[in-house]
C-alpha cells in the first residue's frame, strides 16, 4: 500500500519550497553536529561560557530541523536527514579534528553561522515568492541564527580591538 500526502501548492511552487526545505534541513543537521563536535573538544580560558553557548546552537538547530522537516512532510515532501545526504549536501563547513582552542572554536562557529545565514536568506527569498507560510519559518530561523552569530562574534573581540 502506498501512502501519499498531497500539497495544496502548485507543482512549480512545491518544487521551489521543497528544494529550500531540504537544503535547510541538511544544513541544520550539519550545524548541530558541528556545534556538538566543537562542544566536546573546546579548550581554553573561555571553555565554560563557549561550551554552554554551543549547546544553545545545537538546541536551536535541532528544533528548527524538526520544524523544517515537518513542514516538508506536511507539504508531501519526504524529508531526508540521512548522514549520507547531509555529508553530500551541506553548506555549513567543517571543523578540525581534535582539541580546539577557544578562539579557533569561536572563529569556526562564526564562519559556520555566517554560511548558514547566507543560505537561509537565499532560501527565504526563494520561498517568499511562492509560500508565505514557509517563508515565515525562514524568517524566524534567520533571526535566531543571526542572534547566535552576533554572540559568537562578540566572543572574538579582544580588549585591544577598538569597537566602531
Amino acid at each position: 500500500m502506498t501512502y501519499t500526502v498531497k500539497s495544496t501548492l502548485p507543482d512549480h511552487d512545491l518544487k521551489v519550497v521543497g528544494e529550500a526545505l531540504q537544503g535547510e534541513l541538511v544544513d541544520l543537521v550539519d550545524l548541530s553536529l558541528l556545534a556538538k563536535q566543537i562542544h566536546w573538544n573546546i579548550v581554553g580560558p573561555r571553555f565554560r561560557s563557549i561550551h554552554l553557548q554551543l549547546d544553545e546552537v545545537v538546541t536551536l538547530a535541532r528544533r528548527y530541523s524538526d520544524t523544517v522537516a515537518e513542514r516538508a512532510a506536511a507539504l508531501g515532501i519526504p524529508p531526508d536527514g540521512r548522514t549520507s545526504t547531509v555529508a553530500a549536501g551541506t553548506a555549513v563547513g567543517t571543523v578540525n579534528e581534535g582539541w580546539l582552542q577557544d578562539t579557533v572554536a569561536v572563529a569556526t562557529m562564526v564562519a559556520a553561522l555566517s554560511s548558514s545565514i547566507g543560505k537561509a536568506r537565499e532560501r527565504m527569498t526563494a520561498v517568499g515568492r511562492v509560500d508565505s507560510a514557509t517563508e515565515d519559518i525562514f524568517i524566524s530561523l534567520t533571526l535566531e541564527l543571526e542572534k547566535q552569530h552576533w554572540m559568537f562574534q562578540a566572543e572574538n573581540v579582544s580588549s585591544d580591538q577598538r569597537l566602531a
